[in-house]
């Protein structure tokens, strides 16, 4: 199976949103790389044996100066490979196009995460549609939102004004420490509603468990904190394993081969939706070129989570 090597890079802490549900503790959501840090970064990536797409994240990485007045440049001017972000989609609208305009060509994945703690949803609309119209042709733009129990009512009605905008919602369990939060039999019932009746990783979160899979995370897929550090994955960081060494010291080592998975649950999409896993085809992104499958392949059993996972002690690992 095509993999799209992938680097997912909490470019900082920093965020100018504090949501009660954020999987991040406060402590991890402060500070940002120094002016020589971040060019450590660039030429860390500038020196990578192949294209990767740089997917960052923050915290928010627009609410770090930097982020638009060096680490966009400088990917685009150092570095051949594709721009992804994940944002709240709060930074004034001149920044926004900015972004689009400088990353035209390269743009992989914007997700734009939906806050109902501190935005409404037409608000939020209204700026996605005009980012939409300045993107990269190729460039794929989501929303994503999690789903806070107890809220869900307010998930739906947002729905409707995003898919009325040609949008697509991107829905997301809600995350808690290792594992994942508890659902209501009515709460079920929406989240079945949102995300339909097989699921699969790129039309909604569902943390499903991997466990035993070939996947290629350490290999072709790698989380790298503001701090340098370099992780398998978000779940092994969790747990205090995977570590890969650090940019800033010059350790960083990707791991050879492949292994299976040993967690019980896969708490981000992107390394399903890259292909790492074994068994579970890549989502198609425009961006992507000379990736294809076959109609057979493009959605195989495997890929899809069954609802009767969901349960109202949350999802059975």
């Amino acid at each position: 199976m095509a993999r799209q090597p992938t680097i997912e890079w909490q470019v900082c802490g920093t965020c100018n949103y504090d949501c009660s549900y954020c999987i991040q503790s406060k402590v991890y959501r402060v500070g940002h790389p120094s002016p020589e840090q971040v060019e450590q970064f660039l030429q860390f990536f500038a020196q990578l044996p192949k294209r990767f797409e740089i997917k960052m994240t923050g915290g928010e990485p627009f609410a770090f100066r930097g982020f638009m007045e060096r680490i966009i440049p400088g990917l685009i001017e150092r570095t051949p490979h594709t721009i992804s972000v994940l944002t709240n989609l709060s930074a004034p609208l001149p920044i926004i196009e900015r972004f689009a305009s400088l990353t035209q060509g390269r743009l992989g994945v914007v997700s734009a995460s939906l806050h109902l703690e501190f935005t409404s949803p037409e608000s939020f609309v209204e700026k996605a549609t005009l980012l939409r119209d300045k993107l990269d042709p190729r460039a794929h733009l989501t929303v994503n939102t999690v789903l806070v129990p107890g809220r869900l009512a307010a998930v739906l009605a947002a729905r409707k004004i995003v898919e009325s905008a040609g949008l697509q919602l991107f829905p997301q369990i809600m995350k808690l420490g290792a594992g994942t939060a508890s659902y209501s039999e009515e709460d079920q019932a929406i989240i079945r509603e949102l995300v339909g009746k097989t699921p699969t990783p790129d039309r909604a979160n569902m943390a499903p468990s991997y466990k035993g899979r070939v996947c290629y995370a350490g290999v072709d897929y790698l989380v790298l904190l503001q701090n340098g550090d370099g992780f398998s994955c978000r779940t092994a960081r969790r747990f205090k394993q995977g570590f890969l060494g650090n940019v800033f010291a010059g350790t960083l080592k990707r791991w050879e081969s492949a292994s299976p998975c040993p967690y019980d649950i896969c708490p981000c999409t992107v390394p399903a939706n890259r292909g790492m896993i074994e068994g579970i085809s890549a989502a198609q992104r425009k961006y992507q070129e000379g990736i294809s499958v076959s109609d057979e392949e493009s959605i195989p059993k495997e890929s899809f989570v069954p609802l009767s996972r969901l349960h109202s002690g949350g999802l059975l690992g």
